[in-house]
């Protein structure tokens, strides 16, 4: 775990680097021989379903968290037993694209090799495996590998699985969106063979001294990094929630280059004023062909100045308000050998998923399955799993995870789709009663195997949405929604520093409420009660809605609304608005 100095340890030099006692986790990346570390060795250890020393952090490098049930960690105290250890795994998807071979071998390992069965689609538009047993990790990075998917820097301080918009709507530009995704992501891939070595049972390298990092550095980057390529109008991926975005400019129908938008981040810690949410600055626009440099560019300027001190001020968003969004730009442009030009004009009006059918440029059809917190698994009338499996084995085309935890069967011919709809409905995939207040929620995973979690989130969600759900109802509103996000803790996982209504876990049974985020996803909302039990949630959201409804100007949105009335204060600046 990292060791933070104290503030008077720290002082700013320059103002570029930040100079103090640096945080443990940046010695056990200069000690880990390329994060191979001993975690071959940890893996022959059977007195421990967990790992050991280092190794607990190192392997996050490679895509996965240690973990434990939570649920059982007291009764097992209890017994003398350690807690029940195992692994979660995320893999790496660009752009969240599978193909149903691929989806077939996740399956069938998700069965074999984990203790819940499920897949768990993420905000981050991949897929999670909970429940990994310490002797079954080999064998599920060798499985992956054999159909052409890896963990490589999904976790840890990496730039992580890049997102793409899902939009079908767009498909010429969505594939060289997608393109450049894939492009960013295997460019900032790390070099070391660690990964192949451990997990794979490669040739280990004779002389690791002459392993090198070009871009993330001998001891990666400050922080975890997140990159983002969207295509407006549609944001679906949440560009303020990444300390990289690319917002792609068309003109005639064709990419022409990007928006670049830098510093966003929506973690925060309780009671820690210097850290908060914060939206992205746009920089300005590139030229397609000029994408990597810039991304590089940003990159090592992050890593280069990221404090290395206090692991709680290391993302970009704060080496931004550090050292001045400017100097910060002046410093890519440098790098990049070119200067930014004016930003070009663009407009998000909607984020989240168009769920069922909708037809392409392609003439191709596209099929939206809403999947209730990206959980996949069988359950009692609404077997998701089988149902997804069965999907696999007919589609022609690719699936689409996407980054609101929801799944497109993409490129159905018209001759396919009543058998791609009929499969999607008998196993509870397709399911036209969804509400629209369902489909604009969304949580984290938290209990019971988020070690991170301080309340439920993802299996707190269904009620509330059904309390929700009530509420509207109750004030004749029922057609409409609002978007609800809830997390276990303040990390920011299923974005709820996006939402109009966003719940933070502050502990069991306990949240934050925030409000005042718009439908475009470009407004962090603010705290408007702190600690309210699930009773007082529900109680100040109908008294909000019922205000909502009474006080509104036509169609005017509840996030809008809450400012606009002054219930709650606009955060302009985060650094400046977000605890004022």
């Amino acid at each position: 775990m990292s060791t933070n100095s104290k503030a008077e340890d720290v002082k700013v030099v320059g103002p570029l680097v930040v100079e103090g006692k640096l945080s443990d986790n940046e010695r056990l990346k200069k000690e880990s021989n390329f994060l191979r570390g001993t975690i071959s060795d940890d893996l022959k250890n059977q007195v421990t379903g967990g790992m050991s020393g280092d190794n607990f952090q190192l392997i996050r490098f490679h895509g996965m968290y240690q973990q434990d049930d939570r649920d059982i960690r007291a009764e097992r105290a209890k017994q003398k037993l350690e807690p029940l250890h195992s692994l979660m795994l995320r893999a790496r998807l660009p752009g969240g694209i599978i193909t149903p071979e691929q989806w077939l071998g996740v399956d069938k390992w998700a069965t074999e090799h984990t203790m819940y069965g499920s897949i768990r689609l993420t905000t981050r538009q991949t897929f999670q495996y909970h429940g990994i047993l310490k002797p079954n990790i080999k064998t599920v990075h060798k499985a992956l590998n054999s159909i052409g998917i890896d963990s490589i820097a999904t976790a840890a301080d990496m730039n992580r699985n890049v997102l793409c918009t899902s939009n079908p709507y767009q498909s010429e530009v969505h594939q060289e969106a997608y393109e450049w995704a894939k492009k960013i992501s295997e460019h900032f891939l790390p070099q070391t063979r660690g990964y192949a070595e451990v997990w794979l049972d490669s040739e280990k390298v004779e002389d690791t001294a002459q392993e090198a990092e070009p871009i993330l550095g001998s001891t990666y980057l400050p922080r975890k990094f997140k990159t983002a390529v969207v295509i407006p109008p549609l944001n679906d991926v949440d560009v303020h929630g990444n300390d990289l975005s690319f917002v792609a400019i068309q003109e005639a129908g064709e990419l022409i280059g990007f928006n670049v938008l830098v510093g966003g981040g929506l973690a925060m810690t309780h009671g820690d004023k210097s850290t908060y949410p914060r939206k992205a600055d746009d920089f300005g626009f590139i030229s397609a062909e000029q994408t990597i440099a810039f991304a590089e560019a940003v990159v090592t300027t992050q890593r280069d100045w990221g404090n290395r001190v206090n692991r709680k001020n290391a993302k970009t968003k704060y080496t931004l308000d550090r050292v001045g969004s400017d100097v910060f730009k002046q410093e890519v442009e440098k790098r990049a050998g070119s200067k930014f030009e004016p930003s070009r004009p663009y407009e998000f009006t909607e984020r989240g998923d168009r769920i069922g059918w909708s037809q392409g440029i392609d003439d191709k059809h596209y099929l939206a399955l809403f999947i209730e917190n990206g959980r996949i698994i069988d359950r009692p009338n609404q077997p998701l799993k089988t149902g997804m499996a069965e999907l696999a084995k007919v589609h022609q085309g690719d699936f689409r995870i996407t980054a609101n935890q929801n799944l497109i069967v993409a490129g159905v011919p018209t001759s396919q789709k009543a058998e791609i709809e009929a499969i999607a409905i008998k196993y509870g995939l397709m399911d036209m009663s969804v509400s629209e207040q369902r489909k604009n929620s969304m949580a984290c995973v938290a209990f019971p195997t988020c070690p991170l979690a301080m309340a439920e989130a993802e299996r707190y969600l269904p009620t509330l949405v059904t309390d929700v759900e009530g509420i509207l109802t109750k004030h004749n509103i029922s057609n409409e929604s609002i978007i609800l996000r809830v997390t276990g803790c303040p990390n920011g996982c299923g974005r709820a520093m996006l939402a109009e209504i966003g719940l933070v876990g502050k502990g069991p049974g306990k949240y934050n409420m925030h409000l005042g985020g718009n439908l475009a996803g470009t407004r962090v909302p603010k705290m408007y009660k702190e600690n309210l039990d699930e009773q007082s949630v529900l109680f100040e959201i109908d008294h909000l809605v019922e205000r909502w409804v009474a006080e509104r100007n036509s169609s005017e949105a509840f996030g809008d609304y809450v400012i606009r009335s002054g219930i709650i204060a606009e955060v302009k600046v985060s650094k400046q608005d977000f605890y004022d």
